[in-house]
């Protein structure tokens, strides 16, 4: 592990750091040279799709292309240490509860299945039939199917992800909290309605062609390494990269390709924002506005002088529905409004709005700084809005870009994956399969965790993730698996949510996407659905990580065959012995997919229909919809500064949880966050300096952190480290999962039902015991260009 200090980072995203990094991991991972073989066969067309993220692959035919934390990813899947039974059992749960989420998952690969006994709180191998039987009967025992719940992670394949939801509904439930619940949520209910379809509309190719590339929300130089590649390369043309992010982040300011020889060579980078405006902590959505005002107001111009206008009026006219109402909405904002809620002067939003004005192709890309708020998918509609004014949908090199995280989350939800099922998926389903599927809504992630709370909710199956660090309201989400009668967790690797379980408990491993997936017809290849709806084949090369491992959709065929024995039509077993089999049913419930299993012999695959690309809209207008709100000024953060504003100890910080460089999702590979300088560290709170100077603290100083909402539960989070850095004034930035036990579970987004962990009102109070850490170690300027 890392020394513990806090030191600026001079270099670039990227580089010889980067490089250096991935060195080390292989290395910590037993895997220097198995590592670095297996990393080569990632994104191509015979090889594996990276486990990391989804964004797209520029070329499956083209040599290694680099990716610091997708090379952590498989390091990690392809580590030598075992966690086998010997190992685990080795040490009591209560045990390693107390471990950290790194030292848990650092065990290594779970090499059998196992089963929790209670009377030596240990996990225990069991045979993989006597898993399947008991989980069946638990099932089978319930009053209804929808007292259980099957989450998803976004790493299940599509293959995996279509039979699971097959035998969900075949097992009478749609009880399906997943990740998309907890990150995306808001892009597709926000896109729907707009441009009727709830995906991005743009391709790699679109990148080539865009004039300017607006990134909202997003730190691309952790999270989407690979979209760097896009973004140096759009840079170096000169097309204009329009950042807003409250903090500085080194990914969005300057990036060295490890790739690229001479840049390496001579240590040069290429800058990659070519403006990048510091917004506050939940502004987005008066940035977007201000925007639109600024383009209304650029249109007002151009007809007064009789010049060229500034919206698209052909397009608004033949394609758009709903422009009066939302160009009045926007007209009716405030400047002064804008400016408080975004945090940005209006020169500054105006300079943003002349930016977009003036180039003709325009790309808007977000994340999770866009979707985990309150009005998240008021936020995005104003995005898709932003677009149509200029008509920059259905248009090459323009277009709305939602990223995804990890690697097959908007796959899942292609196949079916989904608490509210549309009527024709389930009635294909059922004439596919000959069985009447459930009509009810189910379960998304957080009605499951209430409906645990409340005892309704029995039984918990988990494809993958770790549901216990990923979920809000850490307390209550905790409170909520404990009291379950079963758990159940499809996994490669042990980590927390393995700790906090139901009565009955079960661990089943699974191969990684970097493995063979032996079955009776031969090796077996597994798709996914990336970021841009490009559907791709994925084959292991690698041994498994045990003899006794197996794969997800071998698990899932499996289970449904014990569970549904004697009631289901479905031939499992059958299906799974040949994948191509699964994709041939793909083929016959969704239309999208026919020819599925000759197109992805193609290298790179093929991309799904995206009727808003094509200028379809399939809404009940028949276009794209402009959809007005206003700003929003009660929100919880408005709230809690009203309550406390008459005592002037308090100051209420707005508060979003962020990833390190050392992660992915819940996966903390390190202790280090390079880029903004921090090592060795995870309890920190980074904080502008004039803040700590109005709150009379200092840099080093340890803090809890107290949320403050309008429910009156305390919600804590103990021994945090104040770090100084570029954010703006009242805001605060700290690591999940730490932190996810400050938003309560019903701090939601409006309209999607996603944790708002972007934006969680707080209050710090310093803890006088604790030792400070030494001033010239608790600063740091990362993101800050030297």
């Amino acid at each position: 592990m890392s020394e513990q200090k806090i030191h600026f980072y001079k270099g670039p995203a990227g580089g010889w750091g980067a490089l250096k990094s991935v060195a080390k991991h292989l290395q910590a991972q037993g895997v220097a040279v198995k590592g670095a073989k297996t990393l080569l066969s990632a994104n191509q067309a015979d090889g594996f799709d990276c486990p990391g993220c989804a964004w797209p692959d520029r070329d499956h035919r083209s040599t290694f292309e680099f990716c610091e934390n997708g090379a952590k990813a498989i390091a990690a899947e392809a580590t030598a240490h075992r966690a086998t039974a010997e190992v685990l059992g080795g040490h009591t749960v209560s045990e390693l509860a107390e471990w950290s989420d790194y030292d848990l998952e650092n065990m290594g690969r779970i090499t059998e299945p196992l089963v929790y006994d209670r009377a030596t709180d240990r996990y225990t191998p069991i045979a993989w039939d006597d898993a399947f039987e008991l989980i069946a009967a638990r099932l089978n025992a319930l009053s209804s199917p929808n007292e259980a719940m099957f989450y998803t992670s976004g790493r299940a394949s599509n293959e995996a992800a279509f039979l699971y939801q097959l035998f969900v509904r075949e097992f009478g439930t749609n009880n399906f909290p997943d990740c998309s619940n907890m990150c995306h949520e808001p892009s597709g209910q926000g896109l729907k309605p707009t441009i009727g379809i709830g995906k991005g509309t743009v391709t790699l190719h679109d990148f080539e062609k865009a004039d300017a590339i607006f990134i909202m929300g997003q730190n691309p130089g952790t999270n989407h390494p690979r979209m760097l590649g896009e973004l140096r390369e759009a840079s170096k043309r000169g097309c204009k990269i329009v950042s807003f992010n409250p903090l500085r982040e080194r990914g969005l300011e300057r990036f060295a390709d490890p790739q690229d020889k001479m840049e390496m060579a001579t240590l040069g980078s290429t800058p990659i924002s070519t403006n990048y405006f510091q917004l506050r902590i939940g502004g987005d959505m008066a940035v977007m506005k201000a925007l639109c005002k600024r383009v209304f107001e650029l249109d007002d111009e151009a007809v007064a002088a009789g010049g060229e206008r500034v919206l698209d009026l052909g397009f608004i006219a033949e394609h758009t529905h709903g422009i009066e109402e939302f160009e009045a909405s926007i007209r009716a904002e405030s400047w002064e409004a804008l400016e408080a809620e975004s945090g940005l002067s209006q020169e500054q939003l105006c300079a943003a709005g002349d930016l977009y004005a003036q180039a003709k192709r325009v790309i808007i890309c977000w994340g999770m700084g866009i979707t985990q708020h309150q009005h998240s998918v008021a936020t995005i509609q104003h995005i898709a809005a932003l677009l149509m004014l200029r008509g920059n949908l259905g248009r090459e090199g323009a277009g709305a870009c939602p990223v995804r995280g990890h690697s097959n989350v908007q796959g899942d939800r292609t196949m079916g994956i989904y608490e509210k099922p549309p009527k024709t998926l389930l009635d294909r389903l059922g004439q596919v399969f000959g069985f009447e599927p459930p009509r009810e809504n189910g379960y998304g992630t957080v009605e499951s965790i209430q409906a645990m709370l409340d005892g309704k909710g029995k039984v918990f199956f988990a494809l993958g993730g770790n549901f216990a660090s990923a979920t809000p309201d850490t307390i209550a989400t905790w409170k909520a698996l404990r009291n379950t009668d079963l758990t159940v967790h499809v996994t490669t690797k042990f980590n927390r949510s393995h700790t906090i379980h139901g009565k009955e408990a079960l661990v089943l491993p699974c191969l990684g996407r970097t493995e063979i997936d032996m079955q009776a017809a031969g090796p077996q290849g597994v798709t996914v659905e990336d970021s841009m709806s490009m559907v791709h084949i994925s084959s292991g090369m690698n041994a498994p990580a045990s003899e006794h491992l197996l794969s997800e959709p071998m698990i899932v065929a499996r289970l449904a065959a014990a569970t549904l024995k004697g009631r289901s039509k479905t031939p499992w077993l059958w299906l799974v012995e040949d994948y191509s089999r699964i994709r041939d049913k793909i083929e016959e419930v969704f239309d999208d997919f026919a020819g599925f299993n000759e197109k992805i012999k193609v290298p790179g695959g093929f991309r799904l229909r995206n009727t808003a690309s094509e200028r379809v809209w399939n809404t009940p207008t028949g276009k794209a919809n402009f959809i007005a709100y206003k700003l929003p000024t009660d929100t919880p953060l408005h709230q809690a500064r009203a309550r406390l504003r008459g005592d002037e100890k308090t100051v209420v910080f707005n508060l979003a949880t962020v990833r390190s460089h050392d992660q992915y999702n819940t996966t903390i590979y390190g202790n280090d966050d390079r880029y903004r300088g921090v090592w060795g560290h995870r309890r920190v709170v980074f904080i502008n300096k004039d803040d700590l100077k109005a709150i009379g603290m200092k840099a080093g100083e340890w803090v809890d952190i107290t949320s403050v909402y309008s429910d009156g539960d305390t919600r804590r989070a103990e021994k945090f480290v104040l770090i100084e850095y570029d954010i703006p004034r009242g805001c605060l930035a700290s690591y999940f999962p730490e932190t996810n036990s400050l938003v309560p579970l019903s701090s939601v987004s409006i309209g999607a039902g996603t944790p708002t962990s972007k934006s969680i009102p707080v209050v710090l109070t310093l803890r006088t015991q604790d030792a400070p850490l030494p001033q010239d170690q608790a600063r740091s300027v990362a993101g800050v260009s030297a």
